[in-house]
């Protein structure tokens, strides 16, 4: 048995990159090992306390620290910019901020003093209009640590805002939150071991800047000497001296680094999961304290859906209060932008939206009261249930105890008021959807937009969920619209199915409307049934794929129609039947799959489109099917339906 750690033979790395990599390990160690071989030891306190170094220190600390903030107040706003807002000149904007990274300290020195100097381009409109001299004063040493160690900051933290996902801003945002309160709730706590890596290291930058500020600021003991200055100078008189000093600087350089522990760009505090949910919270069907009954958010409030998209999707929606539509197409229809556009999130479609009596067109998201609870919920991992809930509330101004009572009571609605103290790493999937479905209700929304919300949930808890979200939208006074794949979802949830292809509307109808006479092939074979596209002939369909369809009502001829097969009326057989079965294909079996207790076999043919048929495991026992078993298909013209297009 391997220990855990042991390099196996298999991942010996190869001599050629191995001795140059050791190599320049060697280079970067041995001037470090340098300084500690050449420390005096035993007067490194001596020189440490010293006057000079004392002073230089404080001075180096004080720096250092107004760098820090300087850096911060003017460098996050600037890493969310580049992070966040595509605008002309971004690639220059970025390479000024990497240029103090790259150009020598000394020539950085030279451009602020003649950008800041007495005889620069501000220095004297600063010196005259505001009595400010900075070269040779302690805030030109600010400056110059600034200017050299902000890039630190906006680097690391724009890496981590690229890497924290915009739906959790938009979900804010959907939830009645502006900008400013987003950046500061979600955004930045959420990157904040980005923020803390960058600060780390702009403050370890500034203090160690050495070029800069002797060009600038000078070398003035008490005024601009700082700890980097003073080593120079000890090089001179005492050495010995200035190894001490450098040790020291060593020390903090590498406690930075040490604490950092490679992370230089931060990891957004979404993509971790610190802790496992507890053992219950797995199971969808535990026993939960019954709900509390509570009057629904302001109470006999009602508004319609009045909508025109244009763009990628183009469509007229209208519904009445307490409407719900399933939203259902193949990939790339325009469902998710059709979601996007009513709130306001996405350029490829514009919605011209009325709520109730008001036209929100021209309103920002945030204040359309239009909730979103994407697929994954997209719950705010810094922030406990009960937090989640309440924030929308608290984003409209709802006193704090006020909005945490209405949030809790939104919790137990939905079963899962019990689980309030728990941040989302600490809920199961159907939790965890069930509070993002609280929170978006609790934020008083006039539109409630579904994407998917089930999609990620296994059998049994998404049947759980269901009947919780059937409930209480039947409470709910707006329109709701759910984008789903689920013909159960479809048509348990909803009171219409709306069918987008190709962004736009083919079909908009009741549930049982479109489960009779779906006007889409993916609908069609998304509740199961085999569809074929075509033109109507005297005797049924010609179909587009190649081959024909005898059917017993069919429309005019030349009329575009689709033709429905139910499963179960496509019958299999081993020899070529005889009788009475108007279409009738050879065929090879290609995939066996179960369908609750009975087979659904894909069969394939040459003489007409791909076919599904549905029959029990004992015919299938009987007729000896398997992958690649020839067999002959039939289905008779009485169990053909026709819809026209």
């Amino acid at each position: 048995m391997k220990r855990a750690g042991v390099r196996t033979s298999g991942a010996r790395p190869p001599l050629a990159l191995a001795l140059p990599a050791l190599a320049a390990v060697a280079f970067l160690a041995l001037p470090l090992f340098g300084i500690l071989v050449r420390t005096e030891w035993g007067e490194l306190a001596d020189h440490l306390r010293s006057p000079g170094t004392v002073q230089a220190l404080k001075l180096s600390l004080v720096v250092s620290f107004w760098a820090l903030g300087l850096s911060l107040l003017l460098g996050v706003p600037l890493a969310w910019l580049l992070a966040r807002v595509p605008f002309p000149g971004k690639a220059f904007v970025r390479s000024l901020v990497l240029l103090p990274m790259v150009l020598p300290p000394t020539v950085g020195g030279v451009a602020l003093l003649l950008a800041f100097g007495r005889r620069g381009v501000l220095g004297p409109w600063l010196e005259s209009t505001f009595g400010i001299t900075l070269p040779f004063h302690t805030s030109g040493a600010v400056l110059a640590a600034t200017f050299v160690a902000m890039p630190f900051l906006v680097i690391s933290l724009e890496g981590a805002l690229g890497g924290l996902r915009p739906r959790y801003e938009e979900t804010a945002a959907s939830l009645g939150a502006s900008p400013v309160r987003v950046f500061f709730t979600v955004t930045l706590p959420m990157v904040a071991p980005g923020v803390l890596a960058g600060a780390a290291l702009t403050w370890a930058r500034a203090l160690g800047e050495f070029g800069a500020t002797i060009t600038f600021a000078g070398n003035l003991p008490g005024t601009t000497q700082t700890l980097p200055l003073q080593v120079y100078l000890l090089l001179q008189d005492e050495p010995e001296a200035a190894t001490s000093v450098s040790l020291l600087l060593l020390a903090i350089a590498m406690g930075v680094l040490i604490a950092l522990r490679g992370r230089w760009t931060g990891t957004p505090s979404g993509r971790v999961r610190a802790t496992p949910a507890p053992p219950d919270a797995a199971d969808p069907t535990a026993e939960e304290p019954p709900p509390r009954t509570v009057s629904t958010v302001a109470p006999g409030e009602r508004w319609s859906l009045r909508a025109e998209v244009t763009g990628f999707t183009e469509l007229d929606l209208a519904a009445e209060p307490g409407t719900t539509i399933a939203v259902v197409g193949p990939n790339g229809a325009g469902k998710t932008t059709l979601l996007r556009a009513l709130l306001g999130l996405t350029p490829r479609a514009h919605a011209e939206l009325r709520l109730g009596d008001e036209d929100v067109t021209a309103l920002p998201p945030h204040r359309r009261r239009v909730a979103w609870v994407p697929q994954d919920g997209a719950l705010f991992p810094h922030l406990t249930a009960l937090a989640n809930t309440a924030y929308g509330l608290r984003a409209q101004g709802v006193p704090r105890a006020e909005a945490r009572r209405e949030a809790a009571a939104w919790l137990d609605r939905l079963g899962v008021g019990h689980l309030g103290h728990r941040k989302p790493a600490q809920l199961s999937g159907g939790q965890a959807q069930r509070v993002a479905l609280a929170r978006a209700l609790a934020a008083r929304p006039r539109l409630l937009v579904l994407d998917e919300p089930l999609a990620a949930l296994d059998q049994t808890t998404r049947a759980h969920v269901r009947h919780t979200l059937r409930t209480h939208l039947s409470g709910f006074g707006g329109v709701c619209l759910i984008v789903t794949h689920d013909p159960v979802e479809a048509v348990s949830l909803a009171d219409r199915v709306l069918v987008l292809q190709d962004g736009r509307a083919l079909q908009d109808a009741a549930p049982a409307e479109v489960t009779r006479h779906p006007r889409s092939p993916w609908v069609a074979r998304m509740l199961g049934r085999n569809a074929w596209p075509g033109t109507a002939t005297p005797d049924g369909l010609a179909l587009d794929a190649g081959g024909s369809l005898v059917a017993a009502e069919p429309p005019p001829s030349g009329t575009p129609a689709l033709a429905i097969v139910a499963p179960e009326a496509v019958s299999l057989h081993r020899e070529k039947p005889a009788g009475s079965p108007r279409n009738v294909w050879p065929g090879t079996v290609r995939e066996i799959t179960a369908s609750g207790s009975r087979l659904r076999v894909l069969v394939t043919s040459a003489e007409a489109p791909d076919l599904v048929a549905e029959i029990t495991p004992q015919a299938a026992a009987e007729l000896g099917l398997a992958d690649g078993v020839a067999v002959w298909t039939s289905v008779k013209a009485t169990e053909t339906t026709i819809v026209t297009l």
